[in-house]
């Protein structure tokens, strides 16, 4: 979109999922609720004001989507599983090379990743092949899903503000 143009419809108000028949399926489709949501406000934005810090710390809504879709691969795929492949950047800066488009498919599919891992898990209490504290501590998938679903629902409300303050669109 350009600075031309009109910028998209508010998106209005989506009401939470109506929850599962368990608590993995409940769990699961939160995270999903979170992760579009977060998804949305990064859609349909001139790509200087979605990469643009709308705040001192320097988080825009493009650094968000980044830094969410590492934080998905670091927990799910190599800390859970145990994957041994390059870590991303779990920062939000956002340069003139990074494509809106490829940012916003790029957490989409990290999303779809995260939830093959977890329905590849028959147990909730099945721990982490890789500690992330200095204690070696390994968490359980209901912790790592938990903290997701913390992790996106907490950046959801900045995304929300910062796209307020960008274009004025609301909803969530």
């Amino acid at each position: 979109m350009t600075e031309t143009q009109v910028p998209a419809p508010a998106r209005g108000d989506v009401g939470p999922p109506h929850g599962g028949a368990d608590e993995r399926s409940t769990l699961v489709a939160f995270l999903g609720y979170l992760r579009e949501a977060v998804a949305a406000k990064a859609e349909g934005i001139d790509f200087e004001r979605a990469r643009t810090p709308g705040v001192a710390s320097g988080t825009s809504l493009l650094g968000l989507v980044k830094h969410l879709t590492a934080a998905e691969f670091f927990w799910f795929a190599y800390a859970f599983e145990g994957v041994d492949e390059p870590m991303p950047d779990i920062g939000m800066e956002v340069t003139e090379a990074d494509d809106p488009e490829r940012l916003l498919a790029a957490y989409r599919e990290a999303g779809r990743r995260s939830d093959a891992i977890v329905a590849a898990c028959p147990d909730l209490e099945t721990l982490a092949v890789r500690s992330t504290h200095p204690t070696k501590v390994r968490r359980s998938l209901r912790w790592i899903l938990v903290h997701m679903i913390e992790e996106t629902a907490r950046h959801a409300g900045h995304a929300d503000i910062l796209r307020e303050q960008a274009d004025g669109a609301v909803g969530r």
